[in-house]
């Protein structure tokens, strides 16, 4: 098992015993051994195969993206600026009915590199071709929890087609990729599934003991039909028919009731917030300094490429500590360590994996990234984390680790062919455009 050892660094732990310090962290495996502040001991200076010298480098958790599309990457650009309804149901669905399982490949190992990076070492996705997803991150490198989306408004031998094959994944994949693989079961929306194929789902992830991701209230047309098609919002709704009686991640969550924030304190539900999509689509702002002070964990997602456009987590970390400044008149909102912890620590919990990633400190995964601070935005170094949010962007990452493997040198991806993924992710869009 190899030991190797970092040293001068800046460390921004998200550990509250010791948030940020100078010194030392040694890696053992895929796991952080040690780690303290000042110069590293003398025996993990002899035990270290490996050194790596932190010198102008701020070391901290990779960040972590809790609901996205991966395959969109190849839809970056196309139909911008529209409405939710009218670009899901007049763009982006017909162009996403012509993906093969080559085009998912592909339009995955575009967001794959984009990710790395930009600091991002785990994310969510919610797709089809997930087998094909599951090569890339398997090739790659990253951590990543999958889903095979189900849109559920289709004749019933789709529904248990779709269901069947989400069932299958999910046995085929969940803990593949030496565990890096874990898998969700996953109805499109409420808006888009017919109760019963919920419930369907609800008693699949049972059988399964697995968690459950869907889009919820992310606009006010969606909660308004949801009132008219069922009699209930989509919180309650969702309730109803068991959704929240297994662990739950639910994305956007923009329109939500006090009744409904404490709803989902009570059921143990999680939220991915996802600003910078949510405002380009003109959905809103989700309720987050409420959700927070209630209890609910709220992790930060970037959704898709086409409704971004880009996965650079730091925007959605910085955008959620200005946003809800603006949106309640209170610049204490969401303080910049608090809008760190959005994107890595909470991000972590919301994907059922505290206890593996999001925090540096010994025994975690070594899931870290590398941010150069010999740049202009770092200096005078007042506070490291201010400048990491309010500063700092994904082109600053210099170095990016999952697991215990490097995944990004330099700047230079280590895993993924770049010039080729670049190449291919082009030709698809080019034939899906016809």
């Amino acid at each position: 098992m190899k030991r190797w050892l970092i040293t001068n660094g800046y460390f921004a732990t998200m550990d509250d015993t010791r948030p940020l310090f100078k010194g030392w962290m040694a890696v053992e495996g895929s796991r952080i051994a040690d780690m303290g502040e000042g110069e590293a001991p003398a025996e993990w200076l002899e035990a270290a195969a490996e050194t790596v010298d932190g010198q102008d480098l701020l070391f901290l958790p990779g960040l972590v993206n809790t609901h996205g599309h991966a395959a969109m990457s190849l839809l970056r650009g196309y139909a911008d600026d529209l409405a939710l309804q009218d670009w899901l149901q007049n763009h982006m669905w017909p162009m996403e009915a012509k993906f093969t399982g080559d085009d998912v490949y592909w339009g995955s190992a575009l967001a794959a590199a984009e990710m790395i990076k930009t600091g991002t070492t785990t994310f969510l996705d919610m797709y089809d071709h997930m087998h094909r997803v599951g090569e890339v991150v398997d090739q790659s490198g990253l951590r990543a929890v999958l889903t095979r989306g189900m849109i559920g408004m289709v004749p019933e031998d789709v529904q248990k087609a779709k269901l069947q094959d989400a069932v299958t994944f999910a046995r085929e994949w969940h803990g593949a990729a030496d565990g890096r693989i874990t898998v969700m079961m996953c109805p499109h929306a409420p808006y888009t599934c017919p109760p019963d194929f919920i419930v369907k789902v609800v008693e699949a992830a049972h059988e399964l003991n697995l968690s459950l991701h869907t889009h919820m209230s992310e606009t006010r047309f969606e909660v308004e039909q949801n009132v008219r098609d069922y009699g209930v919002r989509p919180p309650e709704h969702l309730d109803r028919l068991g959704f929240f009686s297994r662990p739950a991640l639910v994305a956007h969550a923009v329109h939500l009731t006090d009744e409904e924030i404490a709803l989902l304190a009570e059921r143990n539900v999680a939220v991915s917030h996802n600003p910078v999509s949510n405002l380009k689509l003109a959905s809103g702002v989700a309720r987050v300094p409420e959700l927070l002070a209630a209890g609910v964990t709220v992790g930060l997602g970037t959704d898709s490429v086409a409704s971004n456009n880009n996965l650079d987590l730091f925007e959605e970390i910085r955008l959620a500590a200005l946003l809800h400044k603006g949106v309640t008149g209170d610049p204490t909102v969401i303080p910049a360590a608090e809008a760190l912890r959005l994107g890595t620590t909470y991000g972590a919990r919301a994907l059922g994996l505290e206890g593996q990633t999001g925090i540096l400190k010994p025994g975690m995964k070594a899931d870290f990234i590398a941010v150069s601070t010999a740049q202009t935005h770092f200096v005078p170094r007042t506070d490291l984390i201010s400048h990491l949010v309010y500063a700092a962007s994904g082109s600053d990452v210099k170095h990016v680790w999952a697991d215990g493997r490097q995944l990004l040198r330099g700047g230079e991806l280590l895993t993924l062919d770049e010039e080729r993924i670049r190449y291919e992710a082009q030709a698809c869009f080019e034939r899906l455009r016809g």
